[in-house]
């Protein structure tokens, strides 16, 4: 029902011109994201507009396998960087977490809740959920609305505490950031206009244009095939945008023939146009994680603390949060996208 409510409200927004100009909108805004808490919660506004750039690149580390097992053991115990959030003083007090504003059933402003509406979302779930933890109350947040080319920068400059925004946890991440467990399974699938002939991640891809994320585990992993042979040497994967949700915009407008992101976003972009679909199954398997400064420690073991109790809350936990935000897009079934048993086998 949501779904549909949401469907007819996009399509309320007059077709593709629309949006374009709200992803374009979204652009221009997406550094400066007033807070919004739940409905019927309060909270302060985010008044940092300053923009970031992407962080500069450290190369994987050699023995890196299995890097969302690359975390550190649970712990409720305050250090130093949880103390540093605590002692902001009047408003200035709140948990700061990058998020996306774009992304239905993750991080998304509803514009059926009018101009001011209430951020919602699988991860701004988890974030109030984090921060009531941390700081007893659930509204105490300020959301940054951070592209997905800026999201280890915003983290090592100190800008945001931490970035809950469908990030990937890969080899390459983990030499900048830390993560916790993983919250979320997904992997990379293609998106493309139903009447495509595109098949899936294959060799009807010969030729066509796809559009990716700026810095994206989809951009790597078409670089990859490229050079392995995976994906047809034809295959234009030029096309990159700061926000994934761009992508769907040069699809509709006719500018790309494909997008490549993670299984969990494409089936929500879907959900916002009737005239696109998923291609084929997913070809990669990865997973989310909430991201922090590699040297904070306690607030990585605090955030796997709250995950450990989120998945096991059966009444208003991972589930409840999978169920209302995205059942209808991913289906009733949540078991493809429950994470693994966490395993915690960084030392320090």
């Amino acid at each position: 029902m949501r779904a549909r409510r949401l469907r007819a409200g996009l399509q309320g927004w007059g077709g593709v011109s629309a949006m374009a100009l709200v992803c374009a909108l979204a652009v221009l805004s997406a550094l400066l994201l007033p807070h919004a808490g739940r409905a019927g919660g309060g909270g302060g506004a985010d008044t940092d507009g300053a923009g970031v750039a992407e962080g500069t690149r450290i190369s994987a580390e050699p023995d890196c396998v299995d890097p969302e097992k690359q975390t550190l053991s649970p712990s409720d115990e305050d250090g130093s960087a949880i103390e540093a959030i605590k002692n902001r003083q009047g408003e200035k007090r709140k948990l700061i977490v990058g998020v996306d504003q774009n992304s239905y059933g993750w991080g998304y402003r509803n514009p059926n809740r009018g101009p001011s509406g209430d951020l919602e979302g699988f991860d701004i779930d988890l974030v109030h959920r984090i921060a009531e933890d941390i700081l007893g109350d659930p509204d105490e947040v300020q959301f940054k609305a951070i592209p997905t080319d800026q999201r280890i920068r915003a983290i090592q400059d100190g800008r945001v505490d931490m970035v809950v925004r469908t990030m990937t946890i890969n080899c390459d991440r983990i030499s900048d950031v830390a993560f916790s467990a993983p919250y979320f399974k997904t992997g990379q699938q293609v998106l493309a206009p139903k009447s495509s002939g595109i098949k899936g991640y294959d060799g009807s891809l010969a030729g066509m244009r796809i559009c990716t994320a700026e810095s994206s585990t989809a951009y790597s992993t078409l670089t990859d095939g490229l050079r392995t042979g995976d994906l047809p040497t034809s295959a234009d994967i030029s096309t990159t945008v700061p926000n994934q949700l761009d992508c769907l915009v040069r699809l509709q407008l006719g500018e790309v023939d494909a997008v490549v992101t993670d299984g969990a976003l494409a089936a929500s972009q879907a959900a916002q146009d009737p005239m696109v679909q998923l291609k084929g199954d997913a070809f990669t398997t990865e997973y989310y994680g909430v991201a922090m400064k590699r040297d904070a420690d306690d607030l990585v073991r605090r955030v796997n603390h709250v995950l450990e109790d989120y998945r096991e809350d059966t009444s208003n936990g991972w589930q409840a949060s999978y169920d209302r935000w995205l059942s209808e897009t991913l289906g009733e079934n949540s078991a493809e996208s429950e994470p693994p048993a966490p395993r915690y086998e960084r030392e320090s």
